[in-house]
């Protein structure tokens, strides 16, 4: 029989198969949420397990070269969490290690073959002892300095020779039945890409948790600005963009569908701000409580003297107080629906908040349920 008919069929059938190629799985949108104690014991009914499919819980310290609890509440709090999943058997709990001030031990784990087994070693145990679905690597950053942490430029290669490693007992954990996760929190800037080899690094991580965040920080700044905008404002020095970080991610060779969208469940404040353009892109300085809950926003600043303003090029809100020259940045319902849209239209894999208790009234995490759990 001439095979010609069966190169014809196969021909027809090539765009179908292209498309089905280059359509993206059906799967559920991840939603991450960070859970900070603060050293403080969680209590039932403060976490809603049906509304996340993942927690990450900040933070764990690194002492000696080894993981170790951030708090003496952490087993209780472990114990606590783990008790969701009779609610959500899709839950997972995930300890992120470091932040802004416990980055400070990184540069010498990753340093060399024989610290990185005492650490990875140190987090196998820790993910058994606390019976735990994986690891959360916030190392803020590699190869700069932080908030004053020691540094090195190998760093950049030793990072990823981290979580290579990482993953190789992971994947080894996955073999005798438990699947573990390995994801990474990363600032939103070019410099963090320049000193990390992203290309490399997505290959051994779930996901990557972009802190599209605090490009606005009052004391860093000179000058008021949106901390989280979706897209960049013509009138922005800065031109801080969400999606923008994004595709600098996508650029530096990190998979769509292993992007998270960061997004703050609290807002910044800054004072002495000039009555102009409603106190945006104006100097101001930081003040006592600048780092703001939403939920105190939402419940005290709208209805005690502040007007909420509407960037319509970066999609975001703000207030303003003029009689006490007082500006915030922050999310709301309305810019996080946006931001829900975006992440659909993207196709990115989902979405990480930080962190759970500046919404104790749970608007944001509503929002973010109807938006991504929608057909």
């Amino acid at each position: 029989m001439s095979r010609l008919p069966h190169f014809l069929l196969a021909l027809a059938l090539l765009p179908s198969i292209l498309n089905h190629a280059q359509s993206p799985p059906n799967r559920p949108y991840i939603i991450t949420g960070y859970v900070f104690a603060r050293g403080v014991p969680l209590t039932t009914g403060q976490i809603d397990p049906t509304k996340v499919t993942r927690i990450n819980y900040a933070f764990s310290n690194i002492q000696n070269g080894r993981i170790v609890p951030g708090s003496p509440v952490d087993a209780q709090n472990f114990a606590l969490l783990r008790s969701l999943r009779s609610s959500n058997p899709n839950l997972t709990v995930l300890v992120s290690v470091g932040g802004w001030l416990w980055s400070t031990n990184f540069s010498d784990v990753a340093l060399t073959r024989d610290s990185r087994t005492v650490f990875e070693d140190s987090v196998m145990q820790f993910l058994t002892r606390y019976d735990l679905d994986g690891l959360d690597i916030d190392w803020e950053y590699p190869g700069m300095p932080g908030s004053g942490h020691p540094f090195r430029a190998e760093d950049k290669q030793n990072f990823t020779s981290l979580l290579r490693e990482l993953r190789e007992r992971f994947d080894g954990s996955a073999r005798r039945g438990r699947r573990l996760y390995l994801t990474i929190a990363m600032g939103a800037s070019t410099e963090v890409i320049a000193n990390t080899e992203m290309q490399k690094v997505q290959r051994y991580v779930d996901t990557v948790n972009l802190m599209t965040y605090d490009f606005y920080e009052p004391g860093s700044e000179s000058i008021t600005g949106n901390h989280s905008p979706l897209y960049a404002d013509p009138a922005d020095p800065q031109a801080a963009s969400s999606a923008d970080t994004v595709r600098a991610f996508q650029k530096a060779g990190v998979p769509v569908e292993k992007i998270l969208l960061g997004v703050p469940f609290y807002g910044h404040e800054w004072g002495q701000v000039k009555d102009q353009n409603h106190g945006l892109f104006q100097v101001g300085k930081a003040v006592p409580g600048a780092y703001t809950p939403f939920n105190i926003i939402d419940t005290t600043m709208l209805a005690s003297g502040f007007t909420r303003y509407w960037d319509d090029a970066s999609k975001v809100p703000y207030l303003f107080n003029p009689q006490q020259h007082l500006f915030v940045s922050y999310e709301d319902p309305e810019s996080l629906k946006l931001k829900c849209q975006y992440i659909r239209n993207q196709k990115l894999g989902g979405i990480m908040f930080w962190e759970y208790f500046g919404d104790s009234n749970g608007k944001l995490l509503q929002t973010i349920n109807t938006e991504l759990r929608k057909p």
